[in-house]
């Protein structure tokens, strides 16, 4: 199975597009609608995209954004919990990031980002420690919002997709190259869906 998901489906650009890369492309894209629309099937098919990429890195050699896909996955179950538990309750709608929220999620980056860097850069043979170790530490912190339903995870996912789409070209990742970029515009639909939801939250 490993083989054949690693086998080339085709080339272009002179580098393989692999079975592996396309459904997790394909996973994704599904992932990112769902969250728009606050499905919760969301989160099983981020869990699934995720195992998938977490292979594809690991091949690569992003060992944080490796292990970042793993941590996906067990996101993706939190998640599911978060919202399933909100929908219920009608507990847990759309709202704004308060300042507490703020101090946390932006001190995470600063502090997580060089550390992790660093210890790629030690204990690893990562060509890009660096650039793969910031946007780990931040999806972290932008899923933690997601899940929380704070609208401004999607200027986070902004900022995310904009640095891993120098990454992962820099990897020849060109499929997911254009996954990421397509994240942008797709984050910033978010970004619109969702604030439009906290107005009729504030409005009720």
């Amino acid at each position: 199975m490993k083989d054949w998901l690693l086998a080339a489906a085709f080339t272009a650009w002179g580098s393989p597009f692999t079975w592996l890369e396309i459904l997790a492309f394909a996973l994704s894209v599904a992932m990112v609608l769902g969250n728009m629309r606050q499905w919760l099937a969301a989160w099983p098919l981020a869990a699934a995209a995720s195992l998938l990429y977490a292979l594809l890195f690991w091949e690569g050699k992003l060992y944080g954004e490796a292990a970042l896909q793993l941590f996906f996955v067990g996101m993706a179950a939190w998640g599911f919990a978060q919202w399933w538990r909100g929908r219920s309750q009608s507990a847990l709608t759309v709202r704004r990031m308060p300042l507490q929220a703020w101090g946390w999620s932006l001190g995470a980056i600063a502090l997580g980002w060089p550390l992790l860097g660093w210890w790629l850069s030690r204990h690893t043979d990562s060509p890009l420690p660096y650039w793969d170790a910031l946007p780990t530490v931040a999806s972290v912190v932008a899923t933690v919002q997601l899940g929380r339903k704070f609208i401004e995870n999607w200027g986070f996912w902004v900022a995310v997709n904009a640095v891993s789409v120098v990454l992962f070209a820099l990897k020849a990742y060109w499929l997911t190259v254009l996954l990421y970029a397509a994240f942008i515009p797709l984050a910033l639909w978010g970004w619109r869906e969702w604030a439009h939801a906290e107005r009729g939250v504030r409005a009720a």
